[in-house]
Protein backbone atom coordinates (compact mmCIF):
# COMPACT_ATOMS: atom_id res chain seq x y z
CA UNK A 1 0.00 0.00 0.00
CA UNK A 2 1.44 3.35 -1.02
CA UNK A 3 1.46 6.02 1.70
CA UNK A 4 0.29 9.48 0.83
CA UNK A 5 2.80 12.33 0.61
CA UNK A 6 2.94 15.13 3.13
CA UNK A 7 2.01 18.17 1.08
CA UNK A 8 1.40 20.66 3.89
CA UNK A 9 3.72 23.61 4.48
CA UNK A 10 2.73 25.35 7.70
CA UNK A 11 4.79 28.23 9.14
CA UNK A 12 3.95 30.39 12.15
CA UNK A 13 5.45 33.88 12.35
CA UNK A 14 5.45 35.43 15.83
CA UNK A 15 6.10 39.12 16.43
CA UNK A 16 6.77 39.45 20.16
CA UNK A 17 6.63 43.25 20.30
CA UNK A 18 2.93 43.08 19.31
CA UNK A 19 2.23 39.54 20.57
CA UNK A 20 1.05 38.86 17.03
CA UNK A 21 0.99 35.53 15.20
CA UNK A 22 0.51 35.10 11.45
CA UNK A 23 0.71 32.09 9.20
CA UNK A 24 1.84 30.77 5.83
CA UNK A 25 -0.09 27.71 4.66
CA UNK A 26 0.97 26.05 1.43
CA UNK A 27 0.81 22.88 -0.65
CA UNK A 28 4.06 21.35 -1.89
CA UNK A 29 2.33 19.43 -4.66
CA UNK A 30 0.96 22.54 -6.36
CA UNK A 31 3.18 25.34 -5.01
CA UNK A 32 0.11 27.35 -3.97
CA UNK A 33 -0.08 29.19 -0.65
CA UNK A 34 -2.07 31.64 1.48
CA UNK A 35 -0.97 33.98 4.25
CA UNK A 36 -3.29 34.50 7.22
CA UNK A 37 -3.35 37.70 9.31
CA UNK A 38 -0.08 39.24 8.03
CA UNK A 39 1.71 42.17 9.60
CA UNK A 40 2.44 45.18 7.43
CA UNK A 41 6.13 44.57 6.71
CA UNK A 42 5.80 41.53 4.50
CA UNK A 43 9.33 40.59 3.42
CA UNK A 44 9.39 37.54 5.72
CA UNK A 45 6.31 36.01 4.10
CA UNK A 46 7.59 36.54 0.57
CA UNK A 47 11.05 35.15 1.30
CA UNK A 48 9.68 32.15 3.23
CA UNK A 49 7.30 31.30 0.39
CA UNK A 50 10.14 31.52 -2.11
CA UNK A 51 12.29 29.26 0.05
CA UNK A 52 9.57 26.59 0.01
CA UNK A 53 8.85 27.01 -3.70
CA UNK A 54 5.41 28.50 -3.05
CA UNK A 55 3.40 31.26 -4.68
CA UNK A 56 1.21 33.34 -2.37
CA UNK A 57 -2.13 33.54 -4.14
CA UNK A 58 -4.40 34.73 -1.35
CA UNK A 59 -4.29 36.77 1.87
CA UNK A 60 -6.89 35.73 4.43
CA UNK A 61 -7.81 38.07 7.29
CA UNK A 62 -9.68 36.42 10.15
CA UNK A 63 -11.24 39.80 10.99
CA UNK A 64 -10.63 43.54 10.82
CA UNK A 65 -7.76 43.90 13.27
CA UNK A 66 -7.58 46.77 15.75
CA UNK A 67 -4.16 46.30 17.35
CA UNK A 68 -2.00 46.41 14.21
CA UNK A 69 -2.24 47.59 10.62
CA UNK A 70 -2.52 44.46 8.54
CA UNK A 71 -0.35 43.71 5.53
CA UNK A 72 -2.99 42.54 3.05
CA UNK A 73 -2.48 45.52 0.73
CA UNK A 74 1.31 45.19 0.86
CA UNK A 75 1.16 41.47 0.05
CA UNK A 76 -1.36 42.03 -2.73
CA UNK A 77 0.95 44.58 -4.33
CA UNK A 78 4.02 42.34 -3.97
CA UNK A 79 2.42 39.07 -5.11
CA UNK A 80 -0.87 39.93 -6.87
CA UNK A 81 -2.62 37.83 -4.21
CA UNK A 82 -6.35 38.14 -3.70
CA UNK A 83 -7.54 39.56 -0.39
CA UNK A 84 -10.24 37.71 1.54
CA UNK A 85 -12.24 38.46 4.67
CA UNK A 86 -15.31 36.80 6.05
CA UNK A 87 -18.42 37.69 4.09
CA UNK A 88 -19.76 39.90 6.90
CA UNK A 89 -16.80 42.32 6.68
CA UNK A 90 -17.57 45.92 5.68
CA UNK A 91 -14.59 47.34 3.77
CA UNK A 92 -13.73 50.24 1.50
CA UNK A 93 -11.87 48.12 -1.08
CA UNK A 94 -12.65 45.11 -3.20
CA UNK A 95 -12.10 41.65 -1.73
CA UNK A 96 -12.93 38.04 -2.51
CA UNK A 97 -15.27 37.31 0.44
CA UNK A 98 -15.31 33.97 2.22
CA UNK A 99 -18.58 32.35 3.27
CA UNK A 100 -19.33 30.07 6.18
CA UNK A 101 -18.58 26.48 5.23
CA UNK A 102 -16.65 27.42 2.10
CA UNK A 103 -13.59 25.33 1.21
CA UNK A 104 -10.42 26.72 -0.36
CA UNK A 105 -8.40 24.02 -2.08
CA UNK A 106 -4.66 24.53 -2.49
CA UNK A 107 -4.34 21.08 -4.10
CA UNK A 108 -4.12 18.35 -1.48
CA UNK A 109 -4.33 20.91 1.32
CA UNK A 110 -7.83 22.11 2.15
CA UNK A 111 -8.94 25.19 4.09
CA UNK A 112 -12.46 25.32 5.55
CA UNK A 113 -13.98 28.64 6.62
CA UNK A 114 -15.97 28.85 9.86
CA UNK A 115 -17.97 31.99 10.58
CA UNK A 116 -17.28 32.71 14.28
CA UNK A 117 -18.60 36.15 15.25
CA UNK A 118 -18.06 37.50 18.74
CA UNK A 119 -14.76 39.34 18.86
CA UNK A 120 -15.99 41.13 15.74
CA UNK A 121 -19.08 40.49 13.60
CA UNK A 122 -17.02 39.31 10.62
CA UNK A 123 -14.64 37.02 12.52
CA UNK A 124 -13.79 33.72 10.88
CA UNK A 125 -11.61 30.74 11.77
CA UNK A 126 -9.72 28.66 9.21
CA UNK A 127 -9.61 24.87 9.55
CA UNK A 128 -6.50 23.44 7.90
CA UNK A 129 -6.51 19.83 6.61
CA UNK A 130 -3.44 18.29 5.03
CA UNK A 131 -5.77 16.20 2.87
CA UNK A 132 -9.35 17.20 2.16
CA UNK A 133 -10.73 13.92 3.53
CA UNK A 134 -8.77 13.94 6.82
CA UNK A 135 -11.11 13.23 9.73
CA UNK A 136 -8.86 15.16 12.13
CA UNK A 137 -7.73 18.58 10.90
CA UNK A 138 -4.08 19.50 11.19
CA UNK A 139 -4.98 22.85 12.77
CA UNK A 140 -7.49 25.61 13.19
CA UNK A 141 -6.38 29.23 12.84
CA UNK A 142 -8.61 30.99 15.35
CA UNK A 143 -7.72 34.65 14.86
CA UNK A 144 -8.97 36.56 17.91
CA UNK A 145 -11.92 34.23 18.53
CA UNK A 146 -10.01 31.73 20.67
CA UNK A 147 -6.66 32.27 22.34
CA UNK A 148 -4.57 29.86 24.36
CA UNK A 149 -6.10 30.35 27.81
CA UNK A 150 -8.75 32.92 26.86
CA UNK A 151 -11.14 34.15 24.19
CA UNK A 152 -11.15 37.43 22.29
CA UNK A 153 -12.58 40.45 24.05
CA UNK A 154 -16.08 41.34 22.85
CA UNK A 155 -16.08 45.02 23.79
CA UNK A 156 -13.99 46.70 21.09
CA UNK A 157 -17.03 47.33 18.89
CA UNK A 158 -19.27 48.78 21.61
CA UNK A 159 -18.82 52.31 20.35
CA UNK A 160 -19.95 51.28 16.85
CA UNK A 161 -23.47 50.32 17.91
CA UNK A 162 -22.95 46.73 19.01
CA UNK A 163 -22.94 46.16 22.74
CA UNK A 164 -20.29 44.09 24.44
CA UNK A 165 -23.06 41.83 25.75
CA UNK A 166 -24.41 41.13 22.27
CA UNK A 167 -20.94 40.32 20.97
CA UNK A 168 -20.22 38.13 24.01
CA UNK A 169 -23.36 36.09 23.37
CA UNK A 170 -22.28 35.56 19.76
CA UNK A 171 -18.84 34.54 21.01
CA UNK A 172 -20.37 32.00 23.39
CA UNK A 173 -22.14 30.32 20.51
CA UNK A 174 -19.12 30.48 18.20
CA UNK A 175 -16.82 28.81 20.68
CA UNK A 176 -19.29 26.12 21.77
CA UNK A 177 -21.01 25.32 18.50
CA UNK A 178 -18.15 25.75 16.04
CA UNK A 179 -14.72 25.42 17.66
CA UNK A 180 -15.49 22.89 20.38
CA UNK A 181 -17.16 20.74 17.72
CA UNK A 182 -13.72 20.07 16.23
CA UNK A 183 -11.81 16.93 17.25
CA UNK A 184 -9.76 17.26 20.43
CA UNK A 185 -6.54 16.51 18.53
CA UNK A 186 -6.94 19.61 16.33
CA UNK A 187 -4.16 22.08 17.05
CA UNK A 188 -5.15 25.66 17.87
CA UNK A 189 -3.13 28.54 16.43
CA UNK A 190 -4.42 32.00 17.47
CA UNK A 191 -3.50 35.45 16.19
CA UNK A 192 -2.15 36.66 19.55
CA UNK A 193 -0.27 35.56 22.64
CA UNK A 194 0.51 36.91 26.10
CA UNK A 195 0.75 40.68 26.32
CA UNK A 196 -1.93 41.46 23.77
CA UNK A 197 -4.71 43.83 24.81
CA UNK A 198 -7.16 41.77 22.75
CA UNK A 199 -7.85 39.54 25.77
CA UNK A 200 -7.25 39.20 29.53
CA UNK A 201 -5.41 35.97 30.28
CA UNK A 202 -3.51 34.96 27.16
CA UNK A 203 -0.92 32.22 27.57
CA UNK A 204 2.73 32.44 26.61
CA UNK A 205 2.19 29.21 24.64
CA UNK A 206 1.89 29.76 20.90
CA UNK A 207 -0.26 26.72 20.13
CA UNK A 208 -2.28 24.05 21.89
CA UNK A 209 -5.07 21.61 21.04
CA UNK A 210 -8.83 21.86 21.16
CA UNK A 211 -8.83 19.11 23.81
CA UNK A 212 -6.35 20.93 26.03
CA UNK A 213 -8.34 24.13 25.72
CA UNK A 214 -11.59 22.31 26.44
CA UNK A 215 -10.05 21.13 29.73
CA UNK A 216 -8.01 24.17 30.80
CA UNK A 217 -9.36 27.39 29.27
CA UNK A 218 -11.57 29.15 31.86
CA UNK A 219 -13.64 30.75 29.09
CA UNK A 220 -14.50 27.30 27.68
CA UNK A 221 -15.58 25.78 30.99
CA UNK A 222 -19.08 24.44 31.46
CA UNK A 223 -21.18 27.53 32.17
CA UNK A 224 -24.34 29.26 31.09
CA UNK A 225 -24.38 31.92 28.43
CA UNK A 226 -25.05 34.59 31.07
CA UNK A 227 -22.09 33.40 33.12
CA UNK A 228 -19.90 33.55 30.02
CA UNK A 229 -21.04 37.10 29.27
CA UNK A 230 -20.08 38.22 32.77
CA UNK A 231 -16.71 36.48 32.56
CA UNK A 232 -15.59 37.97 29.25
CA UNK A 233 -16.96 41.49 29.67
CA UNK A 234 -15.54 42.21 33.13
CA UNK A 235 -11.96 43.20 33.88
CA UNK A 236 -10.78 43.77 30.33
CA UNK A 237 -7.63 45.93 30.06
CA UNK A 238 -7.93 49.46 28.75
CA UNK A 239 -7.77 49.42 24.97
CA UNK A 240 -5.02 51.68 23.58
CA UNK A 241 -6.38 54.78 21.91
CA UNK A 242 -4.86 53.83 18.58
CA UNK A 243 -7.10 50.75 18.29
CA UNK A 244 -10.00 52.79 16.90
CA UNK A 245 -7.72 54.46 14.35
CA UNK A 246 -6.09 51.22 13.24
CA UNK A 247 -9.38 49.38 12.96
CA UNK A 248 -10.74 52.12 10.70
CA UNK A 249 -7.51 52.20 8.69
CA UNK A 250 -7.65 48.45 8.09
CA UNK A 251 -10.98 48.95 6.32
CA UNK A 252 -9.52 51.51 3.92
CA UNK A 253 -7.53 51.47 0.70
CA UNK A 254 -4.51 53.29 2.11
CA UNK A 255 -0.89 53.74 0.92
CA UNK A 256 1.35 50.68 1.19
CA UNK A 257 4.56 50.56 3.20
CA UNK A 258 7.96 50.36 1.51
CA UNK A 259 9.85 48.79 4.39
CA UNK A 260 13.19 49.12 2.59
CA UNK A 261 12.93 52.88 1.98
CA UNK A 262 15.43 54.92 4.01
CA UNK A 263 14.27 57.43 6.60
CA UNK A 264 15.32 60.99 5.71
CA UNK A 265 18.34 61.98 7.79
CA UNK A 266 17.89 65.44 9.30
CA UNK A 267 20.60 67.89 10.24
CA UNK A 268 20.29 69.38 13.73
CA UNK A 269 18.99 72.60 12.21
CA UNK A 270 16.34 70.80 10.16
CA UNK A 271 15.41 68.61 13.12
CA UNK A 272 15.02 71.57 15.48
CA UNK A 273 13.11 73.41 12.78
CA UNK A 274 10.64 70.54 12.47
CA UNK A 275 10.20 70.53 16.25
CA UNK A 276 9.59 74.28 16.23
CA UNK A 277 7.01 73.71 13.51
CA UNK A 278 4.98 71.40 15.76
CA UNK A 279 6.43 67.97 15.05
CA UNK A 280 6.53 65.53 17.96
CA UNK A 281 10.03 64.50 19.00
CA UNK A 282 10.09 60.75 19.65
CA UNK A 283 13.25 59.68 21.46
CA UNK A 284 13.75 55.93 21.09
CA UNK A 285 16.59 55.46 23.60
CA UNK A 286 16.32 53.62 26.89
CA UNK A 287 15.14 55.57 29.97
CA UNK A 288 18.59 56.09 31.53
CA UNK A 289 20.34 57.79 28.59
CA UNK A 290 17.14 59.72 27.93
CA UNK A 291 17.11 61.05 31.50
CA UNK A 292 20.76 62.07 31.19
CA UNK A 293 20.26 64.29 28.13
CA UNK A 294 17.25 64.90 25.92
CA UNK A 295 15.46 67.61 24.02
CA UNK A 296 12.82 69.45 26.07
CA UNK A 297 9.35 68.21 25.21
CA UNK A 298 10.59 64.92 23.74
CA UNK A 299 8.52 61.80 24.33
CA UNK A 300 10.60 58.79 25.37
CA UNK A 301 9.46 55.42 24.01
CA UNK A 302 12.35 52.91 24.07
CA UNK A 303 12.77 51.00 20.82
CA UNK A 304 13.19 47.69 22.62
CA UNK A 305 10.12 45.71 23.69
CA UNK A 306 6.61 46.88 22.88
CA UNK A 307 7.68 50.06 21.13
CA UNK A 308 4.84 50.51 18.65
CA UNK A 309 2.15 49.66 21.17
CA UNK A 310 3.54 52.10 23.76
CA UNK A 311 3.89 54.83 21.15
CA UNK A 312 0.31 54.22 20.06
CA UNK A 313 -0.88 54.57 23.64
CA UNK A 314 0.53 58.08 24.12
CA UNK A 315 0.81 59.62 20.64
CA UNK A 316 -1.84 60.52 18.10
CA UNK A 317 -1.77 58.84 14.70
CA UNK A 318 -2.06 62.27 13.10
CA UNK A 319 1.12 63.53 14.81
CA UNK A 320 4.00 64.47 12.57
CA UNK A 321 6.98 62.68 14.12
CA UNK A 322 10.73 63.24 14.07
CA UNK A 323 12.85 60.46 15.51
CA UNK A 324 16.01 60.69 17.56
CA UNK A 325 18.22 58.14 19.26
CA UNK A 326 20.64 55.86 17.46
CA UNK A 327 20.55 56.97 13.79
CA UNK A 328 21.19 53.35 12.74
CA UNK A 329 17.82 52.27 14.12
CA UNK A 330 15.73 54.93 12.38
CA UNK A 331 14.35 52.59 9.71
CA UNK A 332 13.44 49.96 12.31
CA UNK A 333 11.60 52.59 14.37
CA UNK A 334 9.77 53.88 11.27
CA UNK A 335 8.71 50.36 10.25
CA UNK A 336 7.56 49.45 13.72
CA UNK A 337 5.44 52.61 13.91
CA UNK A 338 4.04 51.73 10.49
CA UNK A 339 2.86 48.41 11.91
CA UNK A 340 0.17 50.34 13.78
CA UNK A 341 -0.44 52.84 10.97
CA UNK A 342 1.59 55.75 12.33
CA UNK A 343 2.97 56.90 8.98
CA UNK A 344 3.76 60.56 9.59
CA UNK A 345 7.50 60.13 10.22
CA UNK A 346 9.20 63.17 8.69
CA UNK A 347 12.75 62.02 9.34
CA UNK A 348 15.34 61.19 11.96
CA UNK A 349 18.12 63.16 13.59
CA UNK A 350 21.28 62.14 11.75
CA UNK A 351 23.58 62.40 14.78
CA UNK A 352 23.35 61.10 18.36
CA UNK A 353 21.19 63.21 20.65
CA UNK A 354 24.02 64.16 22.99
CA UNK A 355 25.92 65.66 20.04
CA UNK A 356 23.25 68.27 19.36
CA UNK A 357 24.73 70.72 21.88
CA UNK A 358 24.17 71.28 25.58
CA UNK A 359 22.24 74.49 24.93
CA UNK A 360 19.46 72.41 23.32
CA UNK A 361 19.30 69.64 25.94
CA UNK A 362 17.92 69.10 29.39
CA UNK A 363 18.11 66.37 32.04
CA UNK A 364 15.62 64.63 34.29
CA UNK A 365 16.35 63.12 37.69
CA UNK A 366 14.67 59.75 38.21
CA UNK A 367 13.64 58.98 41.79
CA UNK A 368 15.12 56.09 43.78
CA UNK A 369 12.76 53.93 45.85
CA UNK A 370 14.46 54.83 49.13
CA UNK A 371 14.32 58.55 48.35
CA UNK A 372 10.65 58.26 47.45
CA UNK A 373 9.92 56.55 50.76
CA UNK A 374 11.69 59.37 52.60
CA UNK A 375 9.73 62.02 50.68
CA UNK A 376 6.45 60.27 51.45
CA UNK A 377 7.32 60.16 55.16
CA UNK A 378 8.30 63.82 55.19
CA UNK A 379 5.67 65.45 52.97
CA UNK A 380 3.20 63.08 51.34
CA UNK A 381 0.95 65.99 50.34
CA UNK A 382 3.73 67.84 48.55
CA UNK A 383 3.52 65.72 45.42
CA UNK A 384 1.23 63.19 43.73
CA UNK A 385 1.89 59.57 42.79
CA UNK A 386 0.57 58.19 39.49
CA UNK A 387 0.58 54.45 38.79
CA UNK A 388 0.30 53.77 35.04
CA UNK A 389 0.02 49.97 35.26
CA UNK A 390 -3.14 48.12 34.32
CA UNK A 391 -5.83 47.33 36.91
CA UNK A 392 -5.05 43.62 36.88
CA UNK A 393 -1.37 44.29 37.60
CA UNK A 394 -2.25 46.50 40.54
CA UNK A 395 -4.81 44.00 41.77
CA UNK A 396 -2.17 41.27 41.84
CA UNK A 397 0.66 43.22 43.47
CA UNK A 398 -0.83 46.29 45.14
CA UNK A 399 0.60 49.77 44.73
CA UNK A 400 2.17 52.54 46.78
CA UNK A 401 -0.37 53.99 49.26
CA UNK A 402 -1.97 57.11 47.87
CA UNK A 403 -1.09 56.45 44.23
CA UNK A 404 -3.68 57.34 41.60
CA UNK A 405 -4.28 54.54 39.10
CA UNK A 406 -4.23 55.94 35.56
CA UNK A 407 -3.35 53.12 33.11
CA UNK A 408 -0.97 54.29 30.40
CA UNK A 409 -3.50 53.77 27.56
CA UNK A 410 -5.82 56.22 29.37
CA UNK A 411 -3.21 58.80 30.38
CA UNK A 412 -3.64 61.41 27.65
CA UNK A 413 -7.44 61.29 27.96
CA UNK A 414 -7.33 61.79 31.75
CA UNK A 415 -4.81 64.60 32.12
CA UNK A 416 -7.44 66.84 33.69
CA UNK A 417 -7.62 64.42 36.65
CA UNK A 418 -4.01 65.08 37.58
CA UNK A 419 -2.99 68.00 39.81
CA UNK A 420 -1.09 70.69 37.92
CA UNK A 421 -0.04 72.50 41.11
CA UNK A 422 2.20 69.73 42.48
CA UNK A 423 5.05 67.61 41.17
CA UNK A 424 4.09 64.16 39.92
CA UNK A 425 6.02 60.95 40.42
CA UNK A 426 5.06 58.18 38.02
CA UNK A 427 5.53 54.46 38.57
CA UNK A 428 4.97 51.26 36.61
CA UNK A 429 6.26 47.71 37.05
CA UNK A 430 9.92 48.16 36.12
CA UNK A 431 10.45 51.77 35.07
CA UNK A 432 9.92 51.53 31.32
CA UNK A 433 6.31 52.70 30.97
CA UNK A 434 6.83 55.27 33.72
CA UNK A 435 9.59 56.94 31.69
CA UNK A 436 7.18 57.08 28.74
CA UNK A 437 4.43 58.54 30.90
CA UNK A 438 6.63 61.09 32.68
CA UNK A 439 8.00 62.35 29.36
CA UNK A 440 4.45 62.75 28.03
CA UNK A 441 3.42 64.64 31.16
CA UNK A 442 6.39 66.98 30.93
CA UNK A 443 5.58 67.61 27.26
CA UNK A 444 2.07 68.60 28.41
CA UNK A 445 3.40 71.06 30.99
CA UNK A 446 3.44 68.94 34.16
CA UNK A 447 6.35 68.78 36.60
CA UNK A 448 6.89 65.03 36.40
CA UNK A 449 9.54 62.45 37.11
CA UNK A 450 9.40 58.70 37.55
CA UNK A 451 10.44 55.92 39.91
CA UNK A 452 13.61 54.18 38.75
CA UNK A 453 12.99 50.42 38.71
CA UNK A 454 9.25 50.87 39.19
CA UNK A 455 7.12 49.07 41.74
CA UNK A 456 9.54 46.14 41.65
CA UNK A 457 12.23 48.41 43.09
CA UNK A 458 9.76 49.79 45.66
CA UNK A 459 8.86 46.33 46.89
CA UNK A 460 12.48 45.22 46.95
CA UNK A 461 13.82 48.25 48.81
CA UNK A 462 10.90 49.47 50.90
CA UNK A 463 7.99 47.03 51.13
CA UNK A 464 9.94 43.93 52.17
CA UNK A 465 9.55 42.82 55.80
CA UNK A 466 11.68 44.95 58.09
CA UNK A 467 14.66 43.23 59.66
CA UNK A 468 18.20 43.91 60.82
CA UNK A 469 20.62 44.74 58.07
CA UNK A 470 24.36 44.72 58.44
CA UNK A 471 25.40 46.57 61.58
CA UNK A 472 21.99 46.14 63.11
CA UNK A 473 20.44 49.05 61.17
CA UNK A 474 16.84 48.33 60.04
CA UNK A 475 16.57 47.69 56.31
Amino acid sequence: MTSRTEPLVFVQFYLRCLSHASYLVGDRTTGRAVVVDPRRDVNDYVSTAERHGLTIERVVETHVHADFLSGHLELAERTSARISYGSAAVLDFDTDPLHDGEHLSLGEVDLEILHTPGHTPESICVVVREHADDAVPHAVLTGDTLFIGDVGRPDLLSARGRSAEDMARALYRSTRERLLALPDETRVYPAHGAGSACGKNLSTELSCTIGDQRRSNPALADMTEDEFVSLVTEGQPAAPAYFAFTSARNRQARPVLDEEAPVPSLTPAAFLGARAGGATVLDTRDPEPFASAHLPGAVNVPLGGRFAELAGEVLDARDRIVLCGDPVTAREARNRLARIGFDQVLGALGIPVDAVGDEHLTTTARVEAGDLAARLAEDADGFALVDVRGPNEVRETGTIPGARLVPLPELTARLDELPADRPLTVLCASGNRSSVAASVLRARGFDATDLRGGFSAWRGRVARPAGPARGGVPA
